[in-house]
């Protein structure tokens, strides 16, 4: 196990992370154990790791802490997947105020009428 110390850590992450994938990386803070890194490929022998992925990215991306993309990139999923997962689980997948979501119907409005009025042009 290899031991670093946040001034260490911030100074060069890469090196912590980069040995975090042979073993476990104990962080010290003021000569005190404070955070174990490990790297999500040392975790490849735990049971259920899939749900586990899942459930770390689900609750990133719920608590704003990642995009879905990247919390779909986190729970081993595709975009759509990790949509219709969180969809289904009552996780609002956009976070528009009324006024914002009104903003956005109207232009989606907007552009549909402009592209019937184009299409019946190009049909007569």
């Amino acid at each position: 196990m290899q031991v670093v110390n946040i001034r260490q850590l911030k100074a060069n992450p890469s090196v912590a992370l980069r040995e975090a994938k042979n073993g476990l990386v104990m962080v010290t803070n003021r000569d005190k154990p404070d955070s174990l890194l490990v790297s999500m490929e040392q975790l490849s022998g735990i049971p259920n790791l899939a749900q586990v992925q899942l459930v770390l990215g689900v609750a990133l991306f719920r608590d704003k802490l990642l995009s879905i993309s990247a919390a779909a990139k986190v729970a081993g999923k595709s975009l759509s997947e990790m949509l219709s997962i969180v969809s289904a689980m009552g996780i609002p997948v956009v976070d528009y105020s009324t006024q914002e979501a009104e903003t956005e119907a109207l232009m989606i409005e907007k552009l549909v009428q402009e592209h019937q009025e184009k299409s019946k042009l190009e049909a007569a």
